[in-house]
């Protein structure tokens, strides 16, 4: 005995089977959150990229600017993470009142025009400039870029976003010394700002296609409060990034932390009374937010270090060029990509403070690991590539899991202040990291492998600390 089909008479199969085909289908709201996921995680990758890429091509530089002082030539890096850094939080403000979408494709552009610059630069001075410029249009991309992000995908689903998003950002921070030393050494070092043009240009056409989300309303914060907190926030991180280089007693680097340190505090001060305040003092009423930063600074000093202090061991104990240096650490980056996609994927909300504590211990053990069982013979499958894969995958789940935390603590309309804030520690985190390696390496010659393996043990302090602040997430979240 057959069962009749519920189809009618005067339908056909395939007429059946359309209801089944539209739910397979992608709804529009999908496609467009994958859209955003696509460009926003694409213009991360430029400007996290360039924090790193460009310091693989000194030598290539020193060769055309024969004339340049190597500490001209640091200013080219100098002077985009410093401004970057400064404008990161002021950022998050404007993108949450003109409107993601505008802010964002107005950096891109700006981001793409300033890497055309870089490029073509004619002398140092020039390249310098552009590289500032570079700066202010990064700092614009990474709050309203997250911000699309997470506005346009549902709020199941965000935690899996960040996810995506912050293993693009540390696979451009580990893959930038390796890409760089690609580049330069086929086609010299304008490539490695060329590249960016067409990547660039992409990412606006196909962010165009988005839905612009309309203004909050609020005004535009206090320019003077937010004056003092860029230049503050710059003079700090411009006065640690020279403090070995210019003598930490000197004039000069007490002047950029003791001023960035009062135009930080009137900063705060204005933002207490003013109607529209160039720091929001409610987001730190939330206990996780705050413990996020916290988390972030003290992870944000040791990964930087550790980037750096790598490619400088390996190129200066074990002899290998900056191109191979790159090609080594590599596997790191990937591993990086997965430890992001694994706590973006599988760990719930309420878990993200262990996953930062735990990607924290990870990559605090492989640091560990490196001071003490590297030394002047090369080991590197062994030794190196193992330690090397265990820190990407800490270093991956401990940055996706401290962003996932931060946003979850934010009201949707505060998606891009937030998020300034937070890379905003992070940045300063890294200039105290970067100080704190140049510090310990003066002390040793460059061929010396104590200084480095030294470096590798504050690294692994730095993010025990890291580990130690997570718990904070939980307990204030709750």
């Amino acid at each position: 005995m057959t069962t009749a089909s519920p189809q009618s008479p005067g339908a056909s199969p395939a007429d059946a089977a359309e209801p089944d085909e539209d739910r397979a289908r992608p709804s529009s709201a999908e496609r467009t959150a994958k859209i955003a996921l696509f460009v926003a995680s694409g213009a991360t990758f430029l400007a996290v990229l360039d924090t790193t890429v460009v310091n693989i091509a000194f030598a290539d530089l020193r060769v055309d600017f024969p004339d340049a002082s190597l500490s001209q030539l640091t200013w080219v890096v100098t002077a985009y993470t410093v401004v970057f850094a400064a404008l990161l939080a002021v950022a998050g403000r404007v993108a949450d009142v003109i409107g993601r979408k505008k802010l964002f494709l107005w950096s891109t552009v700006l981001f793409t025009v300033a890497s055309l610059l870089s490029g073509l630069a004619t002398g140092v001075p020039m390249l310098v400039g552009a590289r500032a410029l570079q700066g202010v249009a990064a700092a614009g991309m990474i709050p309203s870029a997250l911000g699309l992000v997470l506005q346009h995908t549902p709020p199941a689903r965000r935690q899996v976003a960040v996810g995506v998003w912050g293993a693009v950002g540390s696979m451009a921070a580990a893959v930038g010394p390796s890409l760089g030393g690609l580049l330069v050494d086929v086609w010299g070092w304008r490539s490695v700002f060329l590249i960016n043009l067409p990547i660039g240009l992409g990412i606006v056409v196909i962010a165009a296609r988005l839905s612009g989300d309309a203004p909050s309303g609020r005004r535009l914060p206090d320019p003077v409060g937010t004056l003092a907190l860029a230049l503050g926030i710059g003079g700090v991180v411009f006065g640690v990034t020279q403090g070995t280089e210019w003598g930490w007693g000197s004039g000069r680097v007490l002047a950029l932390l003791i001023g960035g340190a009062v135009l930080v505090v009137a900063a705060l001060l204005l933002s207490r009374r003013h109607p529209s305040p160039a720091i929001e003092w409610d987001l730190w009423r939330s206990g996780a937010f705050a413990a996020t930063n916290v988390a972030s600074l003290l992870f944000g000093a040791a990964m930087y270090s550790y980037l750096l202090g790598s490619l400088l061991f390996l190129n200066a104990v074990w002899g290998y060029s900056e191109l191979k240096a790159g090609l080594a650490v590599t596997p790191g980056a990937f591993a990086a990509a997965v430890g992001a996609m694994v706590v973006g994927r599988r760990v719930a909300p309420r878990a993200q403070w262990a996953a930062a504590a735990i990607g924290s211990v990870l990559f605090g053990a492989s640091c560990a690991a490196m001071y003490l069982l590297l030394g002047p013979e090369r080991e590197y499958a062994a030794v190196w590539l193992p330690i090397g894969i265990v820190a990407g995958m800490g270093i991956g789940a401990a940055l996706t899991a401290i962003s996932n935390a931060a946003t979850a603590s934010l009201a949707p309309q505060r998606f891009a202040s937030g998020t300034g804030l937070l890379m905003t520690t992070r940045q300063i985190g890294g200039a105290l990291g970067i100080a704190a390696l140049a510090a310990i390496l003066e002390r040793y010659d460059i061929l010396d492998d104590q200084g480095y393996l030294n470096v590798f043990l504050a690294c692994a302090i730095g993010s025990v600390a890291a580990a130690a602040a997570a718990p904070l997430i939980r307990s204030r979240a709750q």
